[in-house]
């Protein structure tokens, strides 16, 4: 126990990494989904189509991969990120792949009369998407985006492979100096599980204030 106390700064560092990491990725995450996931549903092929390529790309090849080609890859050709930078960028990129397809899915989920009213009221693309589309669709896409969240911040602990001292990272450390498997991975385990109640009640706490302008 004294070890675990000893420890405990550089696991409450760690827990505050993984939270500032799945932060940025989270919101990384929501921009790629909202520009790619909109960007499926155009009438325009080559938009549609460029934004089927992040998707599938994404979607197709591994998270852990991914980050590597960023983090070992990418300088290579004269491009160096920051280890921490490198874990967003690949987390976001990953996460915003599926994000995305939630995110086409509750657009075109929105009644086609009420898009056809926007029109006839005049409305350019771009007053139904804000006015129309996107208030009504943010509704359906919250519960699987929460869970998106959520799985972000479980698949986090893959950046501890490119040496960035999350959870993850400080657990293993602590396992190999003295021997204990059990005291630090429980620990962890408390601490993704307060991370993943927290996004899931922020998730639930938010659709209920909004449920009120469903139409």
């Amino acid at each position: 126990m004294s070890q675990f106390l000893e420890f405990l700064p550089n696991l409450m560092r760690g827990a505050v990494t993984t939270l500032w990491l799945t932060i940025g990725a989270g919101l990384v995450c929501v921009a790629m989904s909202l520009i790619f996931g909109v960007a499926r549903t155009s009438r325009y092929r080559v938009i549609a189509w460029s934004a089927n390529i992040y998707v599938e790309f994404f979607r197709g090849t591994s998270v852990l991969v991914q980050m590597f080609w960023i983090f070992f890859a990418l300088p290579l050709f004269g491009i160096f990120i920051e280890p921490l930078a490198a874990g967003i960028l690949a987390l976001g990129l990953n996460t915003g792949a599926y994000g995305a397809e939630i995110v086409r899915g509750a657009v075109q989920a929105v009644p086609r009369d009420q898009i056809e009213a926007a029109i006839a009221l005049n409305y350019s693309s771009w007053q139904r998407l804000r006015h129309v589309v996107l208030p009504q669709a943010l509704l359906i896409m919250l519960p699987p985006m929460g869970n998106l969240g959520i799985d972000c911040i479980k698949v986090s602990a893959t950046v501890s492979l490119i040496t960035i001292a999350d959870l993850a990272f400080e657990a293993n450390m602590f396992r190999a100096s003295t021997g204990q498997n059990i005291t630090p991975f429980l620990a962890i385990l408390v601490v993704y599980y307060v991370y993943s109640t927290a996004v899931a009640r922020g998730v639930l706490g938010l659709e209920r204030r909004l449920a009120k302008y469903r139409l």
